[in-house]
């Protein structure tokens, strides 16, 4: 008996992983050719705008959710979704401490 559709196992050959690889190490290169460079107010934006990207190519790729049920792809987004308002009103909180005081 076969397994239903959405059990299936999805088999990623290594030339993917080696891509994705490739991609990380000229993502770190560029983060460190960043640092070096004075970009003004751009340096953390550039930097975290570069290790968002390896991050998201180390949860589609390495922890397979590219290839997950409908199910795990929603259980990620919340918890992304979850973190993101916590620093927003963690952010808003921290911005609106001086309000009055002037």
């Amino acid at each position: 008996m076969s397994e239903p559709k959405e059990h299936a196992h999805h088999i990623v050959s290594p030339k993917v992983y080696v891509v994705i690889f490739f991609a990380l190490l000229v993502g770190t290169a560029t983060t460190v050719w960043a640092s070096y460079v004075d970009l003004g107010i751009w340096n953390p934006i550039i930097a975290l705008a570069i290790a968002c990207t390896k991050a998201t190519l180390v949860v589609l790729f390495f922890m397979h959710v590219k290839y997950s049920t409908k199910l795990t792809k929603l259980t990620i987004f919340a918890g992304l979704f979850l973190f993101l308002a916590l620093i927003g009103m963690t952010l808003s909180d921290y911005i609106s401490r001086a309000w009055g005081s002037w």
